[in-house]
């Protein structure tokens, strides 16, 4: 069975999370959403789940912590180029996000930027030349 990855998140406002991860590229899964929470697919195999804090409250007992102020994790996106890099930044800001948060990075072979949700989770949107890797 091949292994997949969902990234649980806990949103203020579902409809507004639900844009701006269709916008940077990810599709909605209506089989697992409703008006508690989004599935939205990156990948066959990496999923965003977008739930409403009283859904998500329902997962733990922990209180849900504010990303706007905390850093809670990074997690990266990578892109086909350096410009769909800069696409997906577009995109986002245009679908209610705010970018660059943290500063680019050009190492040549590797290209980033970033991009926070309406929520505050940041995401980082990366391309690295195939080349480097080998």
């Amino acid at each position: 069975m091949a292994r997949m990855i969902f990234v649980n998140l806990p949103v203020r406002d579902l409809p507004a999370a639900t844009r701006f991860y269709v916008a940077i590229g990810g599709a909605l899964n209506p089989q697992f959403s409703n008006d508690d929470a989004s599935s939205v697919m990156f990948s066959d195999s990496i999923g965003v789940m977008l739930l409403t804090h009283e859904h998500y409250r329902q997962f733990t007992a922990r209180p849900i912590g504010d990303p706007r102020r905390e850093s809670q994790m990074l997690i990266a996106l990578t892109a086909d180029s350096r410009d769909a890099v800069d696409a997906t930044i577009e995109k986002g800001v245009a679908a209610g996000g705010r970018a660059d948060p943290n500063p680019a990075q050009d190492l040549g072979f590797m290209f980033n930027r970033h991009i926070e949700d309406p929520d505050g989770n940041v995401w980082e949107v990366l391309w690295m030349d195939p080349s480097a890797t080998q």
